[in-house]
């Protein structure tokens, strides 16, 4: 018999199989096997295998053929293994030297003629091939994505023909050298929104400091409006930053786009979305809208008709900026340091405190109502704002509002102001860099045992109050937090005795 061992690294972050093939030369019936975890999509790959070698008159052992994909205990899934097991086959059958195979990784999906078809997950193989010291074979369509991850190897094929030429010194794969997409994204412009100029001015202290924000107020007020320019106004994107969100994409089961890179993901889910579909899960574990929101915007509309389990299954994420996915055969773990901006009416129908007096549910109603996003969740929440209709002479006005350029310079040099203080957004700071960092002086501390008594505050509250008022002391290029920037603060969680 005769074994070949063909290098196909798996997610990053996760162990990384190898494809062995060991063709038994003795009598016996023809059989092809693939053992170690395959689900559905990997065992077809016996098919595909054989179909792709015959069409491109390769001789396929009439032999029994056993693919181990080792580790044995980790589930296998995608049809990435398609191209490793056929060239396990040609190396362990003598068609191929196995020396040829060394220094390299391969992934890709093969069709029946040989052809090579994207697969998922291409960045994260290029980052673990990268980190490993070899090569990275893939299909053509793959190399854009791959490509990003700078410093990797990258050798684009378009079919398993090629790829063997390469492999046997006829036909080198030309290495990728691809240019990297400008980074940034179009988004909507604030100078769009008539109005709302208290609401506008709370979005740019959110973006600035990375804080939650929810809004509250009637249909057609323009809620979803602002939350679809929020991404507009938020600082670039670091290349760090970047990687980590198309890693993340590159997973899913939508793929990344190698034309979005450095765009800040902006994730809306229906309110019909489920548990999974929100923080992940699957049988082999998948990210959920919040690990796809990663240093993005996770906007929630219609924030109470989402299933109370569901929005309750964010309360750790918010704070840890993680999401640990638990299976009986696995664990695993994604980043989900996303910015939560929801939208909700105050009340069933929607006007309770509209100046008409159309509303007419009672206080028990919207007491219900309200009740649907719990305490706990709406205690974590930074931002909480009323966004009224807008007056007759605010839509009409023929004068454009500020535009985003204007609001997102501002913002990008309070973060600026934050990364050279802390090294991270005010939103994630701890309890002992807020003593260094959030110090108020006499008058601002006096302010805050006002309003811990008379809105009682929690604890998590109080410090959130001081971190918001750090941002927007940023925002006017104050070093130190004053009796003014707290009192804005505190006006941003006067509603949190409606939860």
């Amino acid at each position: 018999m005769s074994i070949a061992t063909v290098a196909s690294r798996a997610l990053a972050g996760i162990d990384a199989p190898e494809v062995t093939v060991e063709v038994h030369l003795g009598p016996g019936l023809p059989a092809f096997h693939i053992v170690g975890l395959p689900d559905t999509e990997v065992r077809e790959a016996r098919d595909r295998v054989r179909a792709a070698l015959n069409h491109a008159h390769f001789e396929f052992p009439a032999r029994r053929i056993t693919v181990n994909l080792a580790p044995a205990e980790l589930p296998k899934d995608s049809s990435r293994f398609d191209l490793p097991i056929a060239l396990g086959i040609l190396a362990a059958s003598g068609q191929l030297s196995p020396q040829a195979l060394e220094g390299q990784e391969f992934a890709g999906e093969l069709s029946l003629t040989g052809d090579l078809r994207p697969v998922r997950g291409a960045l994260a193989m290029a980052l673990s091939a990268r980190a490993a010291g070899r090569a990275f074979v893939l299909p053509e369509g793959n190399a854009p994505q791959a490509a990003l991850a700078q410093g990797a190897r990258i050798l684009p094929a378009r079919s398993l023909l090629e790829v063997v030429g390469h492999l046997a010194d006829e036909a080198k794969l030309a290495e990728y050298c691809g240019e990297t997409p400008g980074t940034g994204g179009s988004y909507p412009d604030f100078a769009d929104v008539k109005g709302q100029q208290q609401a506008k001015r709370a979005l740019e202290v959110a973006a600035a400091g990375a804080h939650s924000v929810l809004m509250i107020g009637p249909p057609g007020t323009g809620k979803s409006m602002l939350a679809a320019r929020f991404p507009g106004i938020l600082p670039p994107m670091s290349q760090a930053e970047a990687l980590e969100v198309a890693a993340v994409h590159s997973v899913s089961t939508s793929g990344f786009d190698a034309a979005r890179w450095g765009e800040r993901p902006f994730r809306a889910p229906h309110h019909s979305a489920s548990g999974a579909a929100l923080v992940g899960g699957g049988s082999v574990p998948r990210p959920g809208e919040i690990s796809l929101a990663h240093h993005g915007v996770l906007f929630l509309d219609e924030l109470p008709e989402f299933d109370r389990d569901v929005l309750e299954s964010l309360r750790e994420p918010i704070e840890s900026g993680r999401v640990a996915i638990s299976r009986a055969a696995r664990q695993i773990q994604f980043p989900a340091r996303f910015q939560l901006v929801a939208a909700m009416n105050p009340c069933p129908c929607g006007h309770c405190g509209d100046r008409t007096g159309r509303c007419r549910c009672s206080p028990e109603r919207i007491a219900r109502y309200r009740g649907r996003v719990s305490g706990p969740l709406a205690d974590r929440i930074d931002i909480k704002l009323e966004v009224p209709a807008p007056r007759e002479a605010e839509l009409m006005a023929p004068v454009p509002s500020e535009a985003s350029g204007a609001m997102a310079a501002r913002v990008a040099h309070a973060r600026a102001v934050q990364i050279g203080r802390q090294g991270k957004p005010n939103a994630l700071l701890t309890s002992r860099e807020i003593d260094r960092h959030c110090a108020t002086g006499r008058e601002a501390g006096e302010l805050l045992r006002h309003a811990l008594a008379r809105l009682l505050l929690s604890a998590r509250a109080y410090h959130r109050v001081l971190r918001v008022a750090r941002t927007i002391a940023d925002l006017a290029g104050a070093a130190t937090v004053t009796a003014e920037h707290v009192a804005e603060a505190i006006q941003y969680r006067r509603l949190d005795a409606s939860f």
